[in-house]
């Protein structure tokens, strides 16, 4: 007998808002439409304009943007100890468990990332459902670079192949994978997670195969319709696939060794990879400009991003993170607060004099860089030599918010300082003067800002961890230099005479050790520098590999997934030693009776799930 599964399948939605930068997404929102009203080129173009749509749009679950969207802020950030939830601790109590690592199966988050998975499955093998039924037609059309329909199909292979990493990312690599066959057969996916004889199915292969047809099959650039995937993309992400499926994770999740696939396709990529304007992949000059609307795009550094609207009135296609959630409680529109820096991510941006981080996290002994004083107001001791990049992840009270103001009061900024700590998310907000044309004026959350899936900054770290695996350290060290000396090229300024702030002069500086220079009238002190040739062994090198992923990709939902791949979440984010929660609960009394699980190295398989297959879809390994 077949085993089976029953996936939510939502109806396949032609819905996307006007786009920073990418023609075929400008489209007006199209309800669900008939098979026969989509085979034609046409139509199958608007079934492709829906697909890449599924990621910036939530699952249909109310609310689903905190549990499904792409930006993983609940999962890598929140229990990847990089933020806190923030708000209200009875606001949104499924997060709050999450948050405290006390959540059971039936976490109606954890659902709504399965679903945004299987959703977006189910459109990516709808497009190649539709493609094949007028296969002979679309193949005498001319694509980018081949025709239209191998390169229709590399789209959606792409796409699931994407979803399906994300699905291993949270769930564990023995997840359901439903072909093109398989959705063809139900609307519903009948499909399973073991075979006959109750062994798990593991995916890894599967999906490296869809990655691989598209990285063979999508042209090298789409100078017209940038926001598309291309091939170096889908290298990108097959690469990605290789790194995680090389980690060591708890011993649970098939992995096995691809460390020198793996890094010779990051060389191959990194030697020839373009974005999809065919601009030359590179780090962009200024790491603040990967943040900044209208400047963010299309300089090099981006891999895939999710394109953000610029104009227009849809909801979604504006706030990754859903619009009110993440913005402040006042300052910045209407927001509810969620999504707060934690205390240890933030002091571990602290350096040494020579501008290098506290790899053994000696940084938690000292004290913090903001202190909060018996009349809850937060200070920050601004001459405490950081990263310039803290700055530009996080916001803190005394240093320019971007143009808004410098908060000085939690009032507008922190709606309550105990539960979330007295930090700001930054990345992902608009700045005061986006709200002119860059970014939508509805909601204090809406940005024009793509949000990066996956950039230069992060190919460099992936090929030195590559590096680092397979014996090559110098290289390895090398690239992680690579993206600190980035950091050293800017910081943020004394407040600035063009903001609706009253301009200022500060007595700090950048100390950039990189290029011997000090930068002066900094907002707080900075300290930047490279790591020597001298004393860098193996462990050294891993040390400052692991340290440069959680700094550069700061608050860009990665590091959770980092410490459960690499096998330490337990001893990295556990209540004892330096853990982050032994750490955290120095100063937020939510985190005093929490502990880290030792299973919890993947999300569950939702319960709901489980239970409508009566026993045929298998919990994972690591939650039996």
């Amino acid at each position: 007998m077949k085993k089976i599964f029953l996936y939510s399948a939502m109806a396949v939605t032609l819905a996307a808002g006007s786009s920073a930068c990418s023609d075929f997404l400008q489209v007006d929102p199209v309800g669900a439409v008939s098979e026969s009203t989509l085979t034609n080129k046409e139509g199958v173009n608007y079934a492709i304009t829906g697909l890449y749509s599924a990621l910036n749009l939530p699952a249909a679950t109310t609310n689903s943007y905190f549990g499904a969207s792409l930006s993983n802020y609940t999962y890598g950030d929140v229990m990847g100890g990089d933020a806190n939830k923030g708000s209200t601790a009875a606001d949104q109590s499924d997060f709050t468990l999450l948050e405290t690592y006390s959540f059971t199966t039936d976490n109606s988050y954890i659902l709504r990332k399965w679903e945004a998975v299987y959703d977006a499955v189910s459109r990516a093998n709808n497009v190649m459902h539709l493609a094949g039924l007028i296969k002979d037609e679309l193949s005498a059309e001319p694509g980018q670079e081949k025709d239209f329909y191998t390169e229709t199909i590399a789209q959606a292979r792409f796409i699931r192949g994407f979803y399906m990493l994300e699905g291993i990312k949270n769930f564990g690599a023995a997840i359901p994978f439903v072909t093109l066959e398989d959705f063809e057969e139900s609307v519903n996916p009948l499909v399973s997670n073991v075979d006959e004889n109750g062994n798990y199915i593991y995916v890894w292969d599967q999906v490296a195969e869809d990655l691989q047809y598209a990285y063979e099959n999508l042209p090298n650039a789409w100078p017209n319709e940038s926001g598309r995937a291309n091939k170096w993309a889908a290298a990108a992400f097959l690469a990605k696939l290789r790194v995680f499926q090389s980690s060591p994770y708890n011993g649970t999740n098939a992995t096995s060794n691809h460390w020198a696939e793996a890094k010779q396709l990051l060389e191959t990529i990194i030697a020839n990879g373009v974005d999809s304007r065919g601009t030359k992949y590179c780090l962009t000059p200024n790491y603040e400009t990967l943040y900044t609307a209208g400047e963010s795009d299309w300089t090099g550094e981006s891999v895939f991003d999710v394109q953000m609207a610029i104009s227009g009135t849809q909801y979604y296609t504006n706030a990754i993170n859903g619009t009110a959630h993440i913005a402040l409680s006042g300052k910045i529109g209407s927001g509810w607060g969620f999504y707060q820096p934690s205390y240890d991510l933030v002091n571990a941006h602290m350096v040494d004099g020579d501008g290098l981080p506290f790899l053994d996290k000696s940084y938690q002994s000292k004290t913090s860089v903001t202190t909060i004083d018996g009349n809850n107001v937060p200070h920050t001791d601004l001459a405490v030599y950081t990263d310039p990049r803290l700055d530009v992840s996080t916001g803190r009270f005394n240093v320019p918010y971007m143009d808004w103001d410098i908060p000085v009061t939690i009032d507008g900024w922190i709606r309550d300082l105990a539960n979330g700590g007295p930090f700001l998310n930054k990345k992902n907000l608009p700045k005061k003067a986006d709200k002119g044309g860059l970014s939508l004026t509805t909601n204090g959350g809406s940005s024009a800002k793509n949000f990066h899936l996956m950039r230069v900054a992060e190919l460099y770290l992936l090929y030195a961890e590559a590096c680092i695996e397979t014996g090559d350290l110098e290289t390895a060290r090398t690239y992680i230099n690579k993206v600190r000396a980035r950091a050293a090229n800017s910081c943020i300024m004394a407040a600035d005479p063009n903001a609706d702030m009253a301009p200022t002069t500060s007595d700090y500086i950048l100390d950039d050790k990189v290029n011997g220079n000090n930068i002066a009238n900094a907002a707080a002190n900075y300290r930047i520098g490279l790591y020597p040739a001298a004393g860098w062994t193996k462990e050294r090198a891993t040390q400052a590999l692991r340290f440069e992923r959680r700094i550069e990709l700061a608050l860009e939902g990665h590091h959770w997934y980092d410490l459960v791949r690499w096998n330490i979440a337990s001893e990295e984010l556990g209540n004892t030693g330096n853990g982050f929660l032994a750490y955290e609960r120095k100063f937020l009394l939510k985190y005093q009776s929490a502990t880290y699980p030792d299973r919890l190295v993947t999300l569950p398989i939702p319960n709901d799930e489980i239970v409508t297959m009566e026993g045929l879809l298998v919990q994972n390994e690591n939650w039996k």
